[in-house]
């Protein structure tokens, strides 16, 4: 015979029930940076939410650098198919789609990994700047 259990069952996270959190009614409680960092470090749902926001954010933004890259050097070759005129050019004797794909491509690469690295430090740094705002 199974023993009977006074307390309910433990319901897991995904349970069908979703709790709305409304940022502005948890700031109108205790509009504090401590709130802020106490619902990150504790794990809250608000602190979720803030952190989903940046890998949101973070996500976006090397999605859309990715298609930066890869417009710019797949649009390279699908060029020298449309324009076989470009493809059989010439620079210095060298065939112009080497030069490009070979040589401009670093360059290319690493302007836009720079561009990548600027805008993800921006993006942490406008959550940090959100997580440690001054009472108003």
């Amino acid at each position: 015979m199974a023993a009977l259990d006074p307390l309910p069952p433990h319901r897991p996270r995904g349970d069908g029930h979703r709790t709305r959190i409304v940022l502005a009614e948890v700031s109108r409680r205790a509009p504090s940076a401590e709130l802020t960092r106490t619902e990150l470090t504790e794990q809250t749902g608000v602190g979720e939410a803030l952190v989903r926001g940046l890998v949101r954010a973070q996500l976006a933004l090397a999605v859309r650098m990715s298609l930066v890259v890869a417009i710019g050097l797949g649009g390279l070759p699908l060029l020298f198919a449309i324009a076989p005129v470009v493809g059989r050019t010439t620079v210095a004797g060298v065939n112009l789609p080497w030069l490009l794909l070979g040589v401009a491509s670093f360059p290319f690469l690493i302007a836009v990994g720079w561009g990548y690295v600027r805008l993800a430090e921006r993006n942490e740094q406008d959550f940090t700047d959100l997580v440690q705002r001054p009472e108003p």
